[in-house]
């Protein structure tokens, strides 16, 4: 494990809205439906089922197999370029940068840290950056055959403070109601619980770091 050090890899931060729409806030489960479509098209799991039958014609059992789509498929494919070719393709890097942000906002937009509407495109309230890596001067060819199993403290810590943030995002949204505006404790640390779990993802899902995640929100 590397030390943390001032500036990783990968970076969050969401714009605090000074006022925010109750009318948008209420029915925001509704609105968001349309976009969310189309992020788990793209992020989708593929699902089959395989069928065994015996040499009488009944079934003997029925397996569901299922595939990672294109994010798994991404992050099998730079796994093996990494362990074979020590290389991290620009154009394989860029895709996954542009999903992260897409996926950032659309999240942004569930959480209610903003209303506009998620982009496909544009940066909107929520900037995120993720350093492009040197994969033969900064990464280790073997780490990412086990760097699932380092981020386990972390997984377990991100799984409690998502519980919490679920709590806080239901607060907020009372709260957005009467007042109009989001807490600001309550922003922060729901920014700050997406901004943990990115810098997990960098590292254990991306591949763009070795440097070990450090468990802090800010």
């Amino acid at each position: 494990m590397v030390v943390a050090s001032e500036v990783y890899a990968a970076r969050l931060q969401v714009d605090y809205p000074e006022r925010l729409d109750r009318v948008t806030t209420a029915l925001r489960m509704i609105w968001i439906i349309p976009i969310a479509i189309v992020l788990s098209v793209l992020a989708a799991q593929a699902t089959s089922r395989v069928t065994m039958v015996d040499t009488t014609g009944q079934i003997v059992s029925q397996i569901n197999r299922t595939s990672g789509g294109i994010t798994g498929a991404l992050f099998a494919a730079t796994v093996l370029m990494l362990l074979f070719r020590r290389r991290y393709p620009r154009w394989w890097f860029d895709f996954a940068l542009q999903l992260s942000r897409f996926s950032a906002r659309v999240g942004a937009y569930a959480a209610l840290l903003t209303d506009r509407y998620p982009s496909t495109e544009d940066e909107q309230s929520v900037h995120l950056e993720i350093d492009y890596p040197d994969a033969k001067r900064t990464l280790n060819r073997w780490l990412p055959l086990v760097k699932w199993f380092l981020v386990i403290p972390h997984l377990i810590v991100l799984a409690v403070l998502a519980l919490v943030a679920v709590v806080a995002v239901i607060v907020a949204w009372f709260a957005i109601l009467v007042t109009g505006r989001y807490p600001r404790a309550l922003f922060d640390y729901v920014v700050g619980v997406g901004r943990w779990a990115l810098r997990v993802q960098a590292y254990a899902a991306l591949l763009v770091t070795d440097q070990y995640p450090p468990f802090r929100l800010s």
